[in-house]
């Protein structure tokens, strides 16, 4: 009954094993869906909506294959079809039937919104793809067909990709966001686009089924094993004995022929010697022991032989189990710990009705950052002003010209300081969808402590432009940033004429202005903290330094000086907090002219090394101007504080020095 126990269990054992192999092979399903884009009327671009990679669940796959580096991102819709406003384009849907629907989309101008927002600006100049002239024409002075516009290193991308003539990017696209693809935007796009989802071909039984089939086949094993041995114990099938034996009776020798009576004679004649005896007394007892020494040994060895034959087979049981149970992946096995977690509590943010989208993530503003970081190091190496200028605007490229010039003429000028992106600690993005855009930010350097925080600004004037630094300024050691929204959230900028601060943002400039010229007699001085009270009065002492100097000069009597602080031409940046009250970058205009009060005298630079680079000469008969410009943020409080104006970052540069004429 045992063997037949044990077929039982091996044919149980051969058909859980057999399906949990058919699990993990004939009846497994396709790992991934795969969807392909078929463009009928090339163009430079492919826009490919939000809603084509969200068709199925999972993450997506882009597969796109060409001749030469492709070109892939993807970023806001809303953004990316500003980009190709101007340009032709291939825009993949989702049909109404579940298909794909490629339109072609012909250049046209900026739209006109008929609710009076600002619309979309138009480019005023495309710039040349890498390695390409800016103004490719023909021989006739017409513009070449073909001249596009690249989209590689556009700031509007959340992130790209590109490879060459196989791209493979993996991307899990939110709502609102589309994929463009490309070569350089002049050549037609690839066409050889797909898309595919991954697929759950996960066998929970498989794992199961070969381990529940080894376990079994072991059973059956043991079985057969106890089978066995159960037969040998019981000595196996009895044959019929033989018949009885006829009796035995003495031979007399004399009737034997003479050579059996001789050799039976000899036989009896050796065994009356001792040797003989011995031995025929060993074997005597060795039958009456009931076998020879021989017989025992392999007594011995058949007693042994039913142990080593079930190490034997418990040694490929155990390694079949083990292989089994560790061949399997995680896929194979029930996952009984896939249980969404429950979210830990955060703080509540209400976001205002309508509220627009930021114009750039945390991720994507700490990008920039560190690019245009990189592009400033780059050109003030080189000196080059106007590989500067495609990152700074405003007073920061005003400021980097006259340092450029000092520069050249001074070699032993330092250079300066790179912007910190180890730590952006703030990012407070204007929640806009048109253009200009502004970001602010406070970003620090980890490794370097002598390097302090910088608060800057950065402005995208168009879609097709980067953004550039327009104010940039060293935090103060003792100031305290103010609370912002969160990066997800935004900002919005504040009017220059907002009655809704403790101070309009237009009149701020004009207000410090005024504690640095009048010190405590200006109305304005109560305003303003410590911090900005001790700035003001750190550029009278510089202004009664100069006096000073030219006294110990004896100048004082042939020479006179007069000093004037005014707010710059370029507009205040002002960015909403949390309290309601508004961070306000302004820029003010620090002139210092020194002119003889006689015929006779001239105004003799002396040790002033910056003068005399800047002017190229090294005296002046009708005087000198000497312009700083101070970059200044400040954190105001909302109307009816009773919080002073607090000054959070300060930076001063010169500006010009220039002969009176």
């Amino acid at each position: 009954m045992r063997f037949v126990w044990a077929v039982v269990a091996f044919v149980l054992a051969a058909g859980l094993i057999g399906a949990g192999i058919a699990q993990r092979t004939v009846f497994m399903g396709p790992s991934s869906q795969k969807v392909s884009v078929d463009v009928d009327q090339p163009a430079p671009f492919v826009l490919l909506d939000g809603e084509v990679l969200r068709e199925n669940p999972g993450a997506q796959t882009l597969l796109v294959r060409g001749d030469g580096d492709i070109f892939a991102a993807y970023g806001r819709t809303a953004d990316m079809e500003a980009w190709l406003a101007d340009a032709d384009y291939n825009h993949v849907t989702v049909g109404d039937e579940g298909g794909l629907d490629v339109e072609h989309v012909a250049a046209g101008g900026p739209e006109d919104d008929s609710d009076g927002a600002t619309p979309t600006p138009a480019p005023t100049e495309t710039p040349a793809a890498d390695g390409a002239a800016a103004d490719d024409t023909t021989a006739d002075g017409e513009a070449a067909e073909g001249a596009g516009r690249s989209p590689v290193g556009s700031d509007l991308w959340l992130d790209s990709f590109t490879d060459t003539d196989s791209l493979i990017a993996d991307m899990q696209i939110p709502d609102g966001v589309s994929v463009l693809i490309a070569y350089d935007g002049t050549r037609e796009a690839p066409d050889d686009i797909a898309v595919s989802w991954p697929l759950d071909n996960s066998t929970p039984l498989a794992g199961p089924l070969l381990t529940a089939g080894a376990i079994v086949l072991a059973v059956g094993l043991v079985l057969y094993i106890l089978a066995i041995r159960h037969q040998r114990r019981g000595r196996g099938p009895r044959r019929k004995g033989l018949g009885p034996l006829p009796a035995t009776e003495p031979i007399d020798l004399a009737q034997l022929p003479p050579a059996d009576r001789a050799a039976i004679e000899s036989s009896a004649s050796d065994a009356d010697t001792p040797s003989t005896e011995a031995k025929s007394g060993a074997t005597d007892e060795s039958a009456a022991s009931g076998g020879d020494p021989t017989d025992e040994k392999r007594s011995e060895n058949r007693a042994q032989l039913p142990w080593r034959r079930r190490r034997m087979l418990a040694l490929p049981v155990v390694a079949l189990t083990a292989v089994l149970a560790t061949g399997c992946s995680p896929d194979s096995w029930p996952q009984f710990d896939q249980a969404s977690p429950t979210p830990s509590p955060s703080e509540t943010v209400i976001a205002p009705e309508n509220q627009k989208p930021p114009a750039v993530t945390e991720a994507q503003a700490k990008r920039i950052l560190q690019e245009a970081s990189a592009t400033l190091a780059e050109a003030d190496t080189a000196m080059d002003i106007d590989l500067a200028g495609t990152r700074l605007d405003g007073p920061a490229l005003a400021a980097r010209t006259t340092e450029y010039a000092l520069r050249t003429a001074v070699p032993e000028t330092p250079v300066p300081a790179v912007i910190p992106t180890d730590d952006v600690e703030v990012v407070l993005p204007e929640a806009t969808d048109r253009w200009p855009r502004t970001v602010l930010m406070l970003s620090k350097s980890q490794g370097d402590d002598t390097v302090p925080p910088v608060i800057l600004t950065m402005t995208q004037q168009d879609p097709w432009s980067n953004y550039k630094v327009t104010n940039m300024a060293e935090m103060s050691a003792d100031a305290v940033f103010p609370d912002v929204a969160a990066s997800w959230l935004g900002t919005s900028l504040v009017p220059a004429d907002s009655a809704f601060l403790g101070l309009p943002p237009g009149e701020l400039a004009a207000a410090f202005s005024d504690v640095v010229d009048a010190a405590e007699q200006s109305p304005s001085y109560g305003l303003f903290d410590d911090n900005a009270l001790n700035l003001a009065k750190s550029i009278r002492d510089s202004r009664q330094a100069v006096v000073q100097n030219l006294a110990d000069n004896g100048a004082a009597e042939t020479s006179q000086t007069s000093f004037d602080i005014v707010p710059a031409d370029s507009a205040p940046v002002s960015m909403t907090t949390l309290g309601s009250g508004a961070i306000v970058s302004v820029s003010l205009i620090d002139t210092e002219s020194v002119t003889p009060t006689s015929a006779d005298a001239v105004i003799r630079f002396g040790d002033n090394v910056q003068a005399k680079a800047l002017t190229g000469v090294t005296e002046s008969a009708k005087g000198v101007t000497t312009k700083y410009e101070f970059q200044l943020f400040f954190s105001v409080p909302a109307q009816g504080s009773t919080e002073q104006i607090k000054l959070l970052a300060v930076r001063q540069d010169l500006l010009s020095v220039e002969v009176i004429k």
